[in-house]
C-alpha cells in the first residue's frame, strides 16, 4: 500500500481504512460534510480545532496526519533543517495559508506531542475565527509580536514571551501589529 503525505490524503486513506464513509466521519465529528470533503480534497486549509475531532471521530491521534516515519527513537532536527509538515489557518476560508506549520517531530511516531516552529502571517482581524480543542498549547515567542484571543482576554506578547493555555477554551493565534511573527508552538492533544 502507499501511503499519502498530506493530511488531507492521510485522512481520507485512514477513513476509507476503518470503512467510514465521508457522511458517518462529518456526524463522527460534528462537522459539516462539506468542511470535511474540503479538508481531505484538501481545498480547505484547517485550523487545529477540526482536525483534532477528526482524528478523535476515526480513533487516530492527531500526530497520525503529520507522520512521515515509524522511528520510535528519539528524533534530532538540525538548525534550519526542520520540515514543513502541514498548513493550518486560523481563517476559516478556502485556500488561505495563515499559519505555517514546520514539524519538529515528523519522524517520531507514537508522539503525544506534536512541537512546530509556526510562522505567522497577517491578516484582517474581521477574519479570525476562535476555535477550541480538548489538550494544551505552550507558545513561545521566537520573532515579532503575537497577539492570543483566550476566551474574553486578549494577550498581547513579544519576543521571548511564553504561554501556556488549556486549548479547550475558545481562542485563535495571530500576528500582533500587522507584521508576520515565528513562534515555538507544542501541542499535546489527549488520545
Amino acid at each position: 500500500m502507499i501511503f499519502e503525505k498530506t493530511v488531507g490524503g492521510k485522512i481520507r486513506q485512514i477513513r476509507e481504512m476503518k470503512k467510514v464513509s465521508l457522511e458517518e466521519l462529518a456526524e463522527r465529528s460534528g462537522m459539516d460534510i462539506s468542511i470535511v470533503q474540503g479538508i481531505e480534497q484538501e481545498r480547505n486549509i484547517p485550523s487545529l480545532a477540526p482536525l483534532v475531532k477528526i482524528a478523535r471521530a476515526l480513533g487516530v491521534r492527531l500526530g497520525t496526519f503529520l507522520d512521515d516515519s515509524n522511528s520510535y527513537g528519539p528524533v534530532v532536527v538540525r538548525s534550519g533543517e526542520y520540515h514543513q509538515g502541514a498548513q493550518f489557518t486560523s481563517q476559516f476560508s478556502e485556500n488561505r495559508e495563515h499559519l505555517n506549520f514546520f514539524s519538529l517531530a515528523f519522524d517520531k511516531a507514537g508522539r503525544n506531542m506534536e512541537p512546530f516552529i509556526v510562522e505567522i502571517e497577517p491578516g484582517l482581524q474581521s477574519d479570525y475565527m476562535l476555535s477550541s480543542h480538548e489538550g494544551e498549547e505552550f507558545i513561545y515567542i521566537l520573532e515579532g509580536e503575537i497577539e492570543i484571543n483566550y476566551g474574553k482576554e486578549i494577550y498581547k506578547l513579544g519576543k521571548g514571551d511564553s504561554i501556556y493555555l488549556d486549548s479547550i477554551v475558545l481562542h485563535n493565534v495571530h500576528a500582533g501589529n500587522n507584521q508576520p511573527a515565528k513562534i515555538l508552538a507544542v501541542v499535546y492533544a489527549p488520545f
